[in-house]
């Protein structure tokens, strides 16, 4: 049975934007390759990190939403320790109140840029 999941993911700073674009496409490919059904990506930047990851202070922030198997996760989360462009990562299934208030978040910045237009 599919549930839907989030994954936030931490790139390395010291890449180019196409680099860090690279890397963010390989986990939407290696998803999609297994079955997973993407229901939203969102890239949040470079953002300064809480505490110093490898000596490193700031970080490219991804979120990827997805509907999987379970046994997809552990796989994703393999593919992340393997590739040494990302410092870290965190994945955690939403339950329903979490899927309602994704999709409301959507809505309203969908509408902000209606505004803007």
């Amino acid at each position: 049975m599919q549930r839907q999941y989030e994954t936030v993911f931490i790139v390395t700073p010291v890449l180019s934007e196409s680099q860090m674009k690279e890397a963010v496409n390989k986990f939407v490919s290696f998803l999609t390759d297994h079955g997973a059904e993407i229901v939203h990506t969102e890239n949040w930047g470079l953002r300064k990190l809480a505490y110093p990851i490898q000596k490193k202070t700031t970080g490219f922030y991804n979120l990827i939403e997805f509907k999987a198997e379970p046994e997809l996760v552990d796989k994703l989360e393999t593919e992340y320790r393997r590739d040494e462009r990302i410092i870290r990562f965190l994945t955690f299934k939403m339950d329903k109140h979490a899927i309602e208030y994704a999709q409301k978040k959507r809505m309203q910045k969908e509408s902000a840029k209606k505004m803007e237009d």
